[in-house]
């Protein structure tokens, strides 16, 4: 069932990884490739679940790829704040903590709801 309108998360979560991929330039450009690598894999798959949920076979499908992006957005929620916590590596900036913490909102509403409908 493929859905191809815009949506809220779906657009939030590529944003995010636009920007995630940024973040994980500046990384690399200080030889902090390990660290990048995290960021980028975790942050970006956000949003490649996210749309993959877009054309999910089921209603389990579609929470199962839900709850894949939401655990990818608590993995991204660490490595950035490991960033912060560590002074080995730069702060990543406030939008980063900002978007995450609005799209693993959005997320959780969107599993949850969609288990009520089962």
């Amino acid at each position: 069932m493929r859905n191809d309108k815009d949506n809220l998360i779906v657009s939030k979560t590529f944003a995010f990884a636009v920007d995630i991929i940024d973040f994980a330039e500046e990384l690399r450009k200080l030889h902090k490739f390990e660290m990048a690598s995290q960021v980028f894999k975790s942050g970006t798959s956000i949003g490649a679940n996210t749309k993959e949920a877009q054309n999910a076979e089921s209603q389990a499908d579609f929470i199962h790829k839900f709850k894949i992006a939401a655990k990818e957005a608590d993995e991204t929620e660490f490595w950035l704040k490991l960033c912060t916590a560590s002074k080995h590596f730069p702060n990543p900036s406030e939008k980063l903590f900002s978007e995450l913490d609005s799209i693993i909102k959005i997320i959780s509403k969107i599993i949850s709801t969609s288990k009520n409908k089962n």
